[in-house]
């Protein structure tokens, strides 16, 4: 019998709005802001093999088009299956670039190989987790908008407590602004406590080591469960990370500007992180996060996932060592980050999780979800076919 090979690629990247919610031109950060509009890109990425069986997927954004590109040239006419060859040579391919490109076609593979088999990605990876334990992640604040102020963050984060979150987690305003950064971390501790697991993330925008340590420290007396990806070197300054951690309690989470297998390793192993992060649209697909995954256990750290999506479930309901879910980005606007393009009851919206802070995972076969051709279409802006 003939192996079916992948015969095409096609990748369609639309642009969708987003209600309630504002970016600002100069840093292209994006805030909670209700009755403003703001939008977001995607990409739509569809395999088809020899025999007519298609994946799909939804994710990245609009820089990673060239990469997609790049990347689908070298996949047409290998093995339907053949992932991990493919992920080993589009590293090499890719190797003076992030290789980001790489994630949104392995996930799309990872649906066509759990559509052909009639089970759920989940299950393929050896998943029995059917809910997760979500927290909810925030926009930015921003002028005008539902986040401005410290006492902002804590009213949000008691209505996410309302609704059923296990976790909470700020983002800060984007910019090098310590003291507004302390004086909402420490109003979250003393309103929330226990009762919530807290994290802060300034999202690199903290200039200089010594007021990394000072939020270290608030972070320290106000409980968090972590402080994520603070300074402003994109998380590559692993002996100033190390420092911190030698003088402070709060576990750090350093990772996300970070790309793949092994420099994420180099960090940890550098002593820069107490956590692995891991994403598969970043990290080289759902291949390549397994892969940080299985390298967090063996060294007995957790693995956490960024963003939400299904690709994110399938790989968290697999794996022991993860606690949260992410639902990002959430405010009191209710803009929706991820979604719109689904057509199928699939939701990351705030108001989605249950009563118990969870979330379920796709039971499906392949990724579990349908998406809204007309809705995609309707906001396309480019249109990229590969073949052989």
């Amino acid at each position: 019998m003939t192996q079916a090979t992948i015969a095409a690629v096609h990748v369609t990247a639309f642009r969708y709005p987003i209600q309630n919610c504002a970016t600002e031109r100069a840093s292209g950060h994006t805030f909670d802001c209700t009755g403003a509009t703001s939008s977001r890109a995607r990409l739509h990425v569809t395999v088809r093999a020899t025999d007519g069986s298609c994946g799909t997927y939804v994710g990245g954004t609009d820089v990673m088009l060239p990469q997609v590109e790049k990347a689908a040239q070298l996949l047409i006419g290998m093995p339907w299956h053949a992932r991990e060859p493919f992920y080993a040579t589009a590293r090499r391919l890719l190797q003076k670039h992030d290789r980001m490109g790489v994630g949104l076609l392995d996930s799309a593979l990872w649906d066509l190989a759990g559509k052909r088999a009639g089970m759920s990605v989940a299950e393929m990876l050896g998943g029995a987790r059917a809910t997760l334990p979500a927290y909810a992640s925030t926009w930015m604040g921003g002028p005008g908008g539902g986040l401005q102020v410290p006492q902002d963050y804590v009213d949000f984060a008691l209505e996410c407590r309302e609704l059923g979150y296990r976790g909470f987690k700020m983002h800060g305003w984007g910019v090098d602004d310590v003291d507004r950064e302390i004086a909402t971390v420490l109003a979250l501790g003393k309103a929330i406590g226990h009762s919530m697991a807290l994290m802060s993330d300034p999202m690199c925008s903290i200039n200089g080591f010594g007021d990394t340590l000072r939020l270290a420290k608030a972070c320290d007396a106000a409980g968090f469960y972590w402080l994520e990806d603070p300074m402003s070197d994109g998380g590559q300054a692993a002996t100033a990370y190390r420092a911190i951690r030698e003088k402070c309690a709060t576990p750090l989470m350093i990772g996300e500007c970070v790309r793949g297998l092994e420099a994420n390793a180099s960090v940890v192993l550098a002593g820069a992180s107490d956590f692995v992060r891991a994403d598969p649209d970043f990290d080289m697909g759902i291949t390549g996060t397994m892969k940080l995954a299985h390298f967090a256990e063996a060294i007995g750290l957790d693995v956490e996932l960024h963003a939400p999506g299904p690709a994110q479930r399938a790989c968290m309901a697999a794996l022991r060592n993860s606690k949260f879910y992410e639902v990002s980005m959430v405010g009191p606007g209710r803009g929706l980050f991820a979604g719109g393009y689904y057509a199928c009851g699939y939701s990351d919206a705030l108001d989605d999780v249950s009563a118990d802070g969870t979330v379920p995972v796709p039971v499906e076969a392949g990724l579990g979800v349908q998406y809204d051709m007309d809705f995609i279409r309707g906001y396309a802006f480019a249109d990229l076919k590969v073949a052989a």
